[in-house]
Protein backbone atom coordinates (compact mmCIF):
# COMPACT_ATOMS: atom_id res chain seq x y z
CA UNK A 1 0.00 0.00 0.00
CA UNK A 2 1.19 3.25 -0.44
CA UNK A 3 0.12 6.53 1.47
CA UNK A 4 -1.90 9.31 -1.05
CA UNK A 5 -0.23 12.49 0.36
CA UNK A 6 3.12 11.02 2.63
CA UNK A 7 4.95 14.50 3.70
CA UNK A 8 6.60 12.18 6.74
CA UNK A 9 9.79 12.70 7.40
CA UNK A 10 12.23 10.27 6.70
CA UNK A 11 15.91 9.39 7.43
CA UNK A 12 17.85 6.37 5.98
CA UNK A 13 21.21 5.61 8.02
CA UNK A 14 23.86 2.81 8.28
CA UNK A 15 23.73 0.43 11.18
CA UNK A 16 26.52 -1.19 12.28
CA UNK A 17 25.18 -3.52 14.33
CA UNK A 18 23.08 -5.06 11.74
CA UNK A 19 25.72 -4.34 8.91
CA UNK A 20 22.60 -3.20 6.59
CA UNK A 21 20.85 0.41 6.41
CA UNK A 22 17.89 1.46 8.51
CA UNK A 23 15.01 3.48 7.42
CA UNK A 24 13.14 5.61 10.15
CA UNK A 25 10.38 7.96 10.46
CA UNK A 26 10.48 10.67 12.77
CA UNK A 27 6.65 10.67 13.25
CA UNK A 28 7.29 6.97 14.23
CA UNK A 29 9.99 6.68 16.10
CA UNK A 30 9.34 2.97 17.18
CA UNK A 31 9.25 1.60 13.54
CA UNK A 32 12.01 1.09 11.36
CA UNK A 33 13.23 -1.10 8.28
CA UNK A 34 16.54 -2.67 7.49
CA UNK A 35 17.76 -3.27 3.60
CA UNK A 36 21.05 -3.84 2.22
CA UNK A 37 20.65 -0.53 0.24
CA UNK A 38 19.46 3.06 1.15
CA UNK A 39 16.76 2.95 -1.94
CA UNK A 40 15.22 0.09 -0.49
CA UNK A 41 15.81 1.09 3.58
CA UNK A 42 13.62 4.50 2.52
CA UNK A 43 11.50 2.31 0.37
CA UNK A 44 10.82 -0.65 3.11
CA UNK A 45 10.10 1.92 5.54
CA UNK A 46 7.41 4.03 3.77
CA UNK A 47 5.39 0.57 2.98
CA UNK A 48 6.02 -0.10 6.99
CA UNK A 49 4.19 3.31 7.71
CA UNK A 50 1.74 3.23 5.19
CA UNK A 51 0.60 0.07 6.53
CA UNK A 52 0.41 1.60 9.91
CA UNK A 53 -1.83 4.48 9.18
CA UNK A 54 -4.05 2.13 6.91
CA UNK A 55 -4.21 0.17 10.43
CA UNK A 56 -4.98 3.11 12.90
CA UNK A 57 -7.66 4.37 10.40
CA UNK A 58 -8.89 1.41 10.21
CA UNK A 59 -9.25 1.36 14.46
CA UNK A 60 -10.34 4.76 14.68
CA UNK A 61 -7.15 6.28 15.63
CA UNK A 62 -5.48 9.10 14.64
CA UNK A 63 -2.48 9.07 13.38
CA UNK A 64 0.37 11.22 13.77
CA UNK A 65 0.61 14.78 11.48
CA UNK A 66 3.38 15.43 9.25
CA UNK A 67 6.44 17.49 11.02
CA UNK A 68 6.69 19.06 7.43
CA UNK A 69 3.12 20.56 7.51
CA UNK A 70 2.82 21.51 11.04
CA UNK A 71 2.42 24.92 12.13
CA UNK A 72 5.25 25.66 14.78
CA UNK A 73 4.75 28.90 16.81
CA UNK A 74 8.37 29.61 17.29
CA UNK A 75 8.16 29.73 20.68
CA UNK A 76 9.02 27.03 23.37
CA UNK A 77 10.31 26.84 26.91
CA UNK A 78 13.78 25.79 27.51
CA UNK A 79 15.09 24.87 31.38
CA UNK A 80 19.02 25.66 31.92
CA UNK A 81 21.13 26.19 35.30
CA UNK A 82 20.86 29.31 36.40
CA UNK A 83 24.59 29.95 35.85
CA UNK A 84 24.03 29.26 32.51
CA UNK A 85 21.49 32.06 32.23
CA UNK A 86 23.26 34.47 33.75
CA UNK A 87 25.99 33.80 31.34
CA UNK A 88 23.82 34.13 28.67
CA UNK A 89 22.72 37.21 29.47
CA UNK A 90 25.93 38.45 30.21
CA UNK A 91 27.35 37.47 26.48
CA UNK A 92 23.88 38.96 24.98
CA UNK A 93 24.40 42.40 27.29
CA UNK A 94 27.99 42.59 26.06
CA UNK A 95 26.55 42.34 22.64
CA UNK A 96 24.18 44.58 22.78
CA UNK A 97 21.21 42.25 21.76
CA UNK A 98 18.25 40.60 23.65
CA UNK A 99 18.65 36.92 25.68
CA UNK A 100 16.33 35.75 22.88
CA UNK A 101 18.33 36.92 19.93
CA UNK A 102 21.58 34.98 21.44
CA UNK A 103 19.73 32.06 22.81
CA UNK A 104 18.02 30.95 19.35
CA UNK A 105 21.21 32.17 17.24
CA UNK A 106 23.07 29.43 19.79
CA UNK A 107 20.50 26.78 19.33
CA UNK A 108 21.03 27.57 15.13
CA UNK A 109 23.89 26.44 15.14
Amino acid sequence: MKLKNDYYTYRVTWSDADNEYVGLCAEFPSLSWLAASPEAALKGMRKVVADVVKDMKKNGEPAPEPLATKRYSGKFLVRVPPEIHRNLAIQAAESGISLNRIASAKLSQ
